[in-house]
């Protein structure tokens, strides 16, 4: 489990292919190792990865192809700029979210525009991502944990902030980027128990109906 609340910028500086998936290097830059075992988990970009090797300021991890095909790292290339976060310990602050590190999709930056010191970015959410993201609600873009300002469809936008934008990649985002989405786990975890029964049912759905008949609408 992470916070969203980023560590450090890394850096990818080698991607070995192996048959499908690949293993990444990615340099740390002002992120300690210190107390990183082997195995530890290691947000990048808001994905969870293994640790599984060490030196003092770089890491090795194996990416499976199921986290290629559902995450930015498929285009991810040597010189690939990263953000970073050690997994949750007990005495860690809970200053953003909690994040799982499991990516539920990518999602497109739409627009920017300056909104006095910070900028306002909005982003197209894939359409089965779409209802579990909610005005002032939480969602993790990139790793990085951000409230929800607006919603129009698909469509949301965040505000972010000079500090998060100096301490992140968010700097670097063109328009057409993509970016790592993981919406609030409590949005999933909701959805399934309104389903009650009919979740073991491969075609259940939520309607508008289910919502009616579970008090979400008057």
């Amino acid at each position: 489990m992470f916070t969203g609340i980023i560590s450090a910028i890394g850096l990818i500086t080698a991607i070995e292919h192996k048959g499908g998936d690949c293993r990444l290097t990615i340099n740390t830059g002002k992120l300690s190792l210190s107390d990183t075992q082997l195995g530890d988990s290691i947000a990048v970009n808001g994905v969870c990865l293994t640790a599984i090797e060490l030196g003092k300021q770089h890491f090795c991890a194996d990416v499976s192809n199921e986290t290629l095909s559902r995450t930015s790292l498929k285009t991810a290339v040597v010189g690939t700029k990263v953000n970073l976060e050690l997994a949750l310990t007990p005495t860690t602050r809970m200053g953003g979210h909690i994040v799982s590190g499991h990516v539920d999709g990518i999602g497109e930056l739409v627009e920017l525009k300056p909104d006095a010191r910070s900028w306002r970015l909005s982003f197209k959410a894939p359409d089965d991502l779409a209802k579990y993201v909610a005005e002032k609600g939480s969602i993790t873009i990139n790793g990085i944990s951000l409230t929800v300002n607006t919603v129009n469809g698909a469509l949301f936008s965040v505000n972010i902030v000079p500090h998060t934008l100096k301490e992140t990649t968010l700097a670097d985002i063109k328009v057409g980027g993509q970016v790592n989405l993981e919406v609030d786990l409590l949005a999933r975890y909701l959805e399934r128990l309104l389903l009650g029964d009919k979740a073991a049912k491969p075609e259940s759905h939520i309607t508008e109906e289910l919502l009616r008949n579970s008090g979400f609408f008057r």
